[in-house]
Order: C-alpha cells, then structure tokens, then sequence
C-alpha cells in the first residue's frame, strides 16, 4: 500500500458567524479560442483539454480514429485560451466584502498566464502573446503540470467592475514552450536526447513525457485546464448562520455557498504512518509502536488561537487526546504547516497485507481540529474530516547480504534489492502502469478499477507507476483526482510503486528547474543506465553524471525521506542500488566483478532467443520486460474508418506502431516495418502462419496470434524469474511491461484501451498463481526440468501430473508427482536430457504434447495450475483440426468442445463494446487461451 501525499479539499467553520463558500468553476460558461480568433466555441471547463472541448464542439472527429494522431498535429501549434465570464459568481459574494477569495488549480496542463480580468488595465506582453491584466498585473503564470496552484485573488475581486467580470487561462502550445527554451543559448546540450516523434524536448518542460509520443503511444501534446478549480471565499465577518462542518464535494451540480462555512481552507494533508524510530536509512522494528502523523496545510483569513487536533481510529475504539497546536496565523498567500503524531501500541490494530498474502485492513481516521470553549461560546470545530488509511510497514532492502546468507543459503554476494512487507520477504507479481489516456481529463474511475480489479484478478500484488507518465491520484475527491488510484489500490490489497515523473533522458540542473520540482515528489525511469553509459561514452560524461547525482542523489532523495518516514526511495526503476543509505550513496559502476547489485530489465526482439534462459537477467529484481502485439480484431473496429485499414501491413495499422520510435514527425513511422517485421517473424517462428481465403479472418488471426507469443514468451520469462527466489540470485520480483494501453495499438499490454483482456492477460493469471507449474526446456542440450513454484510464506504439499498427449487428444501416459515446496520456494519434479528419454516411446517430437497441472490445498481453499509443454515449435507440429463448438447456455455460460484434435490455444472472445473476463466454472478462476482436449470440454 502506498502511502503517499495527498491535498485534501477541506474548508469548514471557525467560529459562530464567520463564513465562507466554495464555487466550482465548471459552472460558468466557459469559451475556447484559438490564438487568432478563428475558432472560438463553447468549452465544458474544468476539468477539460483543447482537444476534448474541440471534440465536443464538431471541430474535430474523436482523436484516437483513424489517423487523428497525425491530422490533428495542428491543434498542438496553436495556443489556446479558455475565458469564463464570473458575473455567478460575483452574485455568490457577501456585498459588505472583507472576503479572502482562492483560486485553487488542481491542474494546468501546462504553461499558461490565469488572468482575472475583473478590471479593465492596461495589455501586458508575455511570451508572445498578449493578455488582458488585472489593473495591469496578471494572476499568475504557471509552467508546471504536476503542482497545484492556490492563488490569492482578493485584491481582482475587490477592484471588479460589472462591466468586466472574465477570468482567463491563457494557454501557450507546450511544444512551442519547450522548443524554444531548449533553443536558448544558454541551454547545454545532452547527449541521447532524441525524442519518440516530438524531438527531445520533455526534460524542458514539467509535463507528461509519453505526450510528446512513445513507442507505444500517440503525440497529442494536450492544453488545457485538466483538473477541477475553484474559487474558495473565506470571511471574518459576523453573520447569524451556524458553522458547518464537513468535506465539499468536488463537482456540485450547481452553486452552492452554504457547502461550507469560516475563514479555514485545508489545501493539504498527509498521513504518513510507521513504526516509532523508522526511517529510510532505519528498518522499522515490527513490534515497536506505530506512530500516526497527520500533517495540514491551512490557508486562513484570520488568527486562530489555542487549538488543538484530536485523532481517533472508531473500529478499535481509539481516541487521542487533544493535541495542542501552535497560534495559527493569517496565512492566504502561502500554507501554514501544521503537524500532530499519536504513538499506538503494536498489537492493537490489524496489519494491511496485499491481497494474495493476507487481507487488505483499513481503517477510517478521523481528523477534528477544534478551537476551545471561550466564556459562553461552545468549543468550535474547525476541521472534521474521514480518511481510509492502513497500518503496514514498507521496506526496500538495499544491503549487503551477509556472510551467512552466502554460506548458509547459497546466495551469490552483493546486496539485496527486493520489497519487505510488515518485516516479511516476498515476491512482487504485477505490471506496469502507463497513462489510461491521451487526454487525463476524461479518465473515469470505473475505468480505472476494471484495470486494477483485472491486476487482482491475474494474481498480481505491485504495478509500478511509470516515470514518463503521471502522477496518479488518490481519489477522485481528494486534490481534484478527476479518478480514483490509490485508493482503489489501497481497497484490492496492490502495492504501487511510484516514480517520480522523469524518464528515458538527461535532464538540465538549474535553479529554476530545481525550485519548479520542489512541490513535486521514489526516482525516475531508466536514467541511471543512460547517465552511467554517457558518463563511459562523452568526453565530458562526468558532468552529465554530477548532474545526474545532484538531482537524484541529493535534492530528489532529500525532498522524500523529508516528508515521510514510512515510503522508501529510490533513484531509478533500472538501479545497480547504493553504497550507503546513510550517507545516500548511489553505487553506479563502482562494484565488484561476480557480484549482484541492484535490479534489471529485459527487451529482446529476436524471436529466436525467446526461451533462451541464457539471455534472461540474473539480477535481484525484474522490473521491466516485454514483447510487443497486436490489439485484437474487434479493438481495431473502434478505430478503423475503411475495410481496406483492417490488414496487417494497410497504412493506418502500420501508423499505430511506433516501435522503434521515428524520432521525428516522419508519418507513417518509417521505422514501422522493423516492429512489424519482429511479430511477423516470431509467430512464423513459433506458430502456424495465418492464411485463409478471407482477408478479415485473416488479418483477425495475425492479431491472436501475435498476441499468443506474447504470452508465451513471458509467461517463460516471468516463470524464470519466480524460479530465482531463494536461488543464488534470489531475484523477488517480476513487473512485465505493461499493463494497461493509451489507445487502440500495438503495444507491449496486456489489457487494451477499452479494457478487453489480451491473450497475456490470461496467461499471467497462471504463471502468476500462488502455486505453479512450469516446464524449463533448454533446447541446446535437450533438457526438461519440471519445477513446483510457491510464493507462499507457508509450506505447500499437493499433488502434480505430467500427461502426454498426441494431437487427436489422446492420453498416452501419465505420471503423478507428491510434493512438498518450501516458503517462497521451488521444488524440482522431473528432469531429464535428451528427448528419446523424454518424449513417448516411439514418438516424435512434432506429434506430442504435455499437460501439466497442480493441486494443492492452502489455507483451506484447494489452488490449481496447469500449463503446456510442447517440444518443438507449434509451426513444425502436426496439429489436426480441433472442429470446436460452442455451447451457450443460461446467465453468459458457454461450453466449448473439441470434436476432432486438440484446440492448442483455443480462444474465446467478446464483441465489441462489451467488457469482461471469461471465468472457468469448475476452478473460478479467469481462463482463456487454453488446449482445449477431445472430451475433456471447457465451461
């Protein structure tokens, strides 16, 4: 669970007459025009981007059809400014005034001026562009997609005339921006930059990288105001109402002034809890008391004096004292920190665990933050407010293995580098996460939970938040979220590891960047790799690398390890780890030769080394590794405007494959055909080639069956690495890449845009179980080892079979195996070399194939797995036609049977427009992409 830093929208009553309101800017009438007039129209606010208001207005056709990714290029070279007229809100004032009014921005997407135009002034030029001012001063002007921005905007509000009531965000183009900073003179050059399809030009400028394009993406560069805003009125004056307590909702329906009452907004919490003397470079002791603290960022119009902050946990019956607090000052222009803490016994409440190693406990915290009792004046709350929140302890183990460990287990030496949950080792089974969509406006959060509902479903317990993407939210009512993330994790029992927003290039360390970052806040993506290679490679490459410490090292580390003692950092996703914790001292090259530091990653688009285990990292922890496939036939129909679109190689299809990346704004990518050409390659390598006289079965086939060695090369790959723990490299991780898709495309997911399961999807759900199968074929020597794989903290006895079969289905003998597998172990059934002792007495490899499935009971729920052998390609096999049925019966059941040869791979899917799984009825569990055996039929 992570437990990260949150902006809560609270804004409550002080005190018997003061009052305040909160006003959603999504209410006013809200117009978009482009920079020289010719498009103006009516724009839905906040929160919305360019492309969607354009959308919405007939401008443009739905961005993700067809070839939209290059036809709407022009919509990223305008600039765009969104103007609201604020006369409702203006009638919303007290009109005896001495108000204190807030602009909160959740979210700009990304270089904009805001501008109140209350009062007529004079025109104030700024970046190119000309801007109305506030009696000749502009609001703000902001440059960073991923802060929140809360003005104080008293002084327009006080200065309005009924004749001028507009606010307006003016939007540069962010590639514009970022081309012409890293144009400067003043700009160093970096080695290795090169960009996607925009040039390399995100490291100037605090927004989504994977915008500008990726090798699985589009480049829509999006504008706009992404998140939800606010204007938030906090008075001092005397009134009759009552004060009310309580947390406003984040899209009211209409104007509402009585949401919330006083002169108090809480513009931020945290909730960081740990164990008493636990830090980043301290291990927390497991049976040392939890410390609960609470930290508010308050903006107040006026000085509240004597308060105190009360904490309590009502399921464990759990109150703390009240907790006296520092004078709170007038503070509108920036927040006022404060802090609480609440030390709690151990034992008393129950720890959160991920959901496939115990339950997922959360408890509601309840914050009261009170003013006391004056003469006749009743004690006042100032803040009351419920949050979902956990008690688990988090660690990443960066240490040095001992001497002991060496001996005593056989671990080859060097450090650690794996997740601890509440004191315990374990394996991380998941994914990686990029963005859900092009534009983060229009994300919901049912979106969303199918995604990570499907992460649960195939056994996964960590998806690692890419550092080229965003920030993702706690929830939808907390910091203009828009959806909810972390809260979902949270509910399912998934860990997320999160990255800071950097990736894949060097970036510039400066004063401005540096103080830019600071509200921001382990690490970024793949950088490290990049700086230590530059710093081998460029003359002057050890300044590249001081760059690289100065930031990751020193300012990034030092931001997080201040603000919480309970999230661990790291300086990138692929790392060789550290010298020392405390001091922070990455490690880079300085290691000793023979041994393991740090974690790893794997791409290799040659098909033929695919299962070749000589090419798999032997590192601690796999945190990236993929292959690339089709979407299915029925995703394309979402996009795909003209029949002639739908065929492997037609134009739009080869559009939508950006690996290798063009580097430019070549269209169609020119580098297309190379990551055709790696599919093609490795289904005719593995699989039958697809050919049928229709061309959209055709086409349908070649989309499966990219998608089936997708899943079985990592399904191999994920098997291997599950193997290593508590091998010499005890490697306790594995996070494919990726989980879910931007846009309908070939991609490395394993879910699709519209949230259909791909083959991977199912396969991962095997390969990932608590208890699995798997056969290692090594095919220089022609050795088979056939391995029981337990991520379980217990030891797990059961029953395995191995049955051969030929291809009309028949059994041609069976072999049982009782076991026993140790704690997060594995235990070896069978092994063999040479496939005349293998394979069936008289018997070719290409007429046989083995079965393999596990029983085991744990826990009192009886676990099973199956998985497949064949010893040759599927390409060189003799299969027969399977002549599969299908059978529907009653509430979406159906019954699938093979009446000729075994079904290798057999299929089902749903229509387009529809979502969900396919759940085997006799196990429960997801199933799909299985050998589907003559008599032995599939419900």
């Amino acid at each position: 669970m992570q437990m990260h830093f949150v902006s809560s929208f609270i804004f409550l009553a002080v005190a018997i007459g003061a009052y305040g309101a909160i006003f959603d800017v999504a209410q006013l009438q809200w117009t978009l025009k482009n920079q020289n007039g010719s498009i103006q129209i009516p724009a839905s606010g906040p929160p919305s981007q360019a492309h969607l208001d354009l959308l919405n207005a007939g401008i443009i056709t739905e961005p993700l059809l067809g070839i939209n990714d290059f036809t709407q290029r022009w919509v990223v070279d305008d600039n765009w400014t969104y103007t609201a007229d604020l006369a409702p809100f203006r009638r919303t004032l007290d009109p005896k005034g001495g108000q204190t009014t807030l602009l909160v921005l959740y979210g700009i997407d990304t270089v904009a001026n805001v501008v109140s135009t209350l009062h007529a002034g004079p025109k104030l030029r700024l970046n190119h562009e000309i801007f109305q001012s506030v009696a000749g001063h502009p609001v703000a002007w902001v440059n960073n997609q991923f802060r929140q921005y809360t003005l104080d905007v008293s002084a327009a509000i006080s200065a309005s005339s009924p004749n001028d009531n507009n606010i307006t965000v003016a939007l540069q183009s962010a590639y514009h921006y970022a081309l012409n900073v890293s144009a400067r003179p003043d700009v160093e050059a970096f080695p290795g930059n090169g960009g996607f399809e925009y040039p390399g030009i995100w490291p100037w400028i605090r927004k989504v990288a994977s915008d500008f394009g990726w090798d699985w993406g589009p480049a829509f560069v999006p504008v706009g105001i992404y998140k939800p805003a606010y204007l938030v009125t906090l008075s001092s004056s005397v009134s009759h109402s009552a004060p009310q307590t309580g947390t406003p909702p984040i899209s009211p329906s209409a104007s509402r002034t009585d949401d919330v009452l006083g002169p108090i907004f809480v513009d931020e919490t945290s909730i960081d809890i740990y164990k008493q003397g636990q830090s980043f470079a301290v291990p927390p002791k497991q049976n040392a008391n939890w410390v609960v603290n609470v930290t508010l960022g308050i903006r107040s119009a006026v000085i509240i004096l004597r308060s105190t902050v009360t904490l309590s946990f009502p399921e464990l019956n759990l109150t703390s004292k009240p907790i006296a607090l520092s004078d709170i000052p007038v503070s509108t222009n920036n927040s006022f920190w404060i802090t609480v803490t609440w030390s709690i016994p151990d034992h008393i409440p129950q720890r959160w665990y991920p959901h496939n190693l115990g339950t997922p406990k959360l408890y509601d915290l309840n914050v009261l933050l009170t003013t006391p009792s004056s003469g006749k004046s009743p004690s006042t709350a100032l803040v009351n407010f419920v949050s979902r929140t956990g008690f688990r302890t988090i660690e990443l183990a960066q240490t040095r293995y001992s001497q002991q460990d060496i001996n005593q287990r056989g671990i080859w030496p060097g450090d650690q580098w794996h997740f601890k949950v509440n004191g315990k080792d374990f394996f991380a089974s998941g994914t990686n996460i990029i963005p859900f969509d092009p534009f983060y406006a229009r994300v919901s959060t049912e979106r969303v939970r199918w995604i990570l509902e499907s992460a649960v479903q195939s056994g996964q317990n960590m998806v690692r938040v890419w550092g080229g993407g965003t920030y993702q939210p706690s929830s939808s009512s907390i910091a203009g979220g828009v959806y909810d993330f972390y809260a979902i994790c949270d509910e399912l029992g998934i860990m997320a590891w999160s990255e800071l927003i950097f990736s894949d290039a060097l970036y510039p360390i400066n004063d401005f960047l540096l103080e830019n970052l600071e509200p921001e806040w382990a690490g970024g993506n793949e950088i490290e790799g990049i700086v230590t290679s530059t710093n081998r490679s460029v003359d002057n490459g050890l300044h590249f690398l001081n760059e690289y410490v100065t930031l990751f090292q020193d300012f990034l580390h030092d931001i997080v390890v201040s603000e919480t003692h309970s999230v661990t950092y790291t300086d990138c996703s692929t790392t060789k780890g550290v010298l020392s914790l405390d001091p922070y001292i990455l490690r880079f090259d300085n290691g000793t030769q023979g041994e393991i530091y740090g974690n790893g990653e794997r791409y290799n688009y040659d098909a033929s080394l695919a299962f070749d285990y000589t090419t798999f990292p032997v590192t601690r922890f796999v945190n990236e590794f993929g292959f690339h496939s089709m979407p299915s036939f029925y995703t394309w129909e979402e996009v795909l405007l003209s029949p002639d679109d739908f065929s492997f190689n037609s134009t739009v299809v080869m559009s939508r494959e950006h690996h290798p990346p063009a580097g430019s704004f070549a269209f169609p990518n020119p580098n297309a055909p190379e990551g055709q050409r790696e599919m093609s390659v490795a289904v005719e390598l593995w699989l039958p080639t697809p050919s049928t006289a229709d061309t959209n079965q055709t086409f349908a086939q070649w989309c499966w069956s990219t998608q089936i060695f997708q899943t079985i090369t990592m399904v191999s790959q994920v098997a291997w690495y599950r193997h290593g723990a508590e091998q010499s490299e005890n490697n306790l991780g594995a996070l494919v890449w990726q989980l879910n898709n931007i846009w309908q495309g070939v991609s490395w997911s394993s879910i699709e845009y519209s949230g259909r399961w791909k083959v991977l999807q199912y396969g991962l759900t095997g390969i990932f179980a608590p208890i699995t199968i798997y056969p290692f074929w090594t095919a220089s020597n022609e050795t088979l080892q056939v391995l029981i794989i337990s991520d379980r903290w217990e030891d797990v006895k059961g029953l395995a079979q191995a049955t051969w079969y030929d291809w009309l289905g028949n059994p041609l003998n069976t072999t049982s195996f009782d076991f026993t597998v140790l704690s997060l172990n594995n235990s070896l059934l069978f092994e063999a070399e040479g496939l005349n002792t293998i394979l069936p007495a008289g018997r070719n490899a290409e007429d046989v194939w083995l079965h393999l499935n596990v029983t085991a009971n744990v826990e009192g729920k009886t676990l099973t797995n199956e998985q497949y052998f064949t010893p040759t390609s599927l390409a060189n096999a003799h299969l027969v036609d399977p002549k599969i049925t299908v059978f529907r019966g009653q509430d979406l059941t159906f019954t699938l049977s093979a009446k000729g040869g075994v079904g290798a791979w057999t299929w089902i899917d749903h229509p387009s427009g529809t979502v969900g799984v396919f759940v085997d009825e006799a196990t429960g569990l997801p199933s799909n992409a299985f050998y589907l055996i003559p008599g032995i039929d599939r419900t």
